[in-house]
């Protein structure tokens, strides 16, 4: 009776794993088509939090893909969006800084692919009135692009991010709560940009919180960006954590549960 009890266990535990998987999305902005991941939560709440991903300048990869899975585990719906579409994945650094830029400076256009992909989270399950956009680099700056352009997201969270806004946008409010998380060390954010950014957040009378991570460089959290801070992009193992941890407080403060 036992075996068969142990069997029966392991059957649901494999499905219950099964149903938490990564889930490939195919949709459209016109005639472009883009591929975006799904993952449900473990266990899902009546208010059915979500969460959209911005992956950094190569596209989704192995970050946001482990992101989306923890997400799943902590109770949150998860969308990976796609902004470059079928086609347009860089091959290397130089493609990808091509393509980050172009939609660095056509802010409509990167608006339009997150609103399309916050549409995907919410077909997958997602509260329209609960869900919060992170972002990594490239990704981060599109987060602080969904709270310029007020989409309907309750928070937003830039991971070693781009901050810059281009000085002939006018400043406008902003409701969404924001969280920058930025490394001490960045040197691809110069410091009148950050003081800049600062500026704006305080002039659109924004909720906001930007914390620094001494000795962490740009792309912190990825552990595929080395350990050599001289590169200008490296992993801070314990910027890393304390970020996620920063992150996981303003979840609990932002999103209901």
């Amino acid at each position: 009776m036992k075996n068969i009890n142990f069997i029966i266990l392991g059957m649901l535990l494999f499905a219950y794993q099964a149903f938490a998987q990564l889930k490939p999305v195919q949709y459209k902005d016109g005639n472009q088509i883009l591929n975006g991941f799904k993952i449900s939560p473990i266990k899902s709440s009546t208010q059915k939090p979500g969460i959209l991903i911005l992956p950094a300048w190569k596209g989704i990869d192995k970050l946001s893909k482990d992101t989306a899975d923890k997400l799943s585990k902590m109770g949150y719906y998860a969308f990976i969006a796609d902004i470059y579409g079928e086609g347009n994945y860089p091959k290397d650094n130089n493609e990808a800084g091509n393509n980050a830029g172009f939609y660095k400076k056509n802010i409509e256009a990167y608006q339009k692919r997150i609103s399309l992909a916050l549409q995907q989270l919410i077909a997958a399950g997602a509260n329209p009135e609960n869900i919060v956009v992170i972002g990594y680099c490239f990704g981060g700056t599109g987060a602080l692009e969904a709270a310029r352009g007020h989409l309907n997201v309750k928070g937003v969270v830039s991971f070693h991010g781009g901050l810059a806004k281009d000085d002939l946008r006018s400043t406008e409010p902003i409701t969404t709560k924001v969280l920058v998380c930025h490394g001490a060390d960045d040197p691809y954010v110069s410091s009148e940009e950050v003081l800049n950014f600062q500026k704006e957040m305080k002039d659109s009378k924004a909720d906001w919180q930007m914390i620094y991570y001494a000795n962490a460089v740009h792309s912190f959290t990825n552990p595929e960006s080395g350990t050599d801070n001289s590169k200008g992009a490296a992993y801070n193992e314990k910027a890393s954590k304390r970020s996620f941890e920063h992150f996981k407080l303003f979840l609990s403060e932002v999103l209901k549960k």
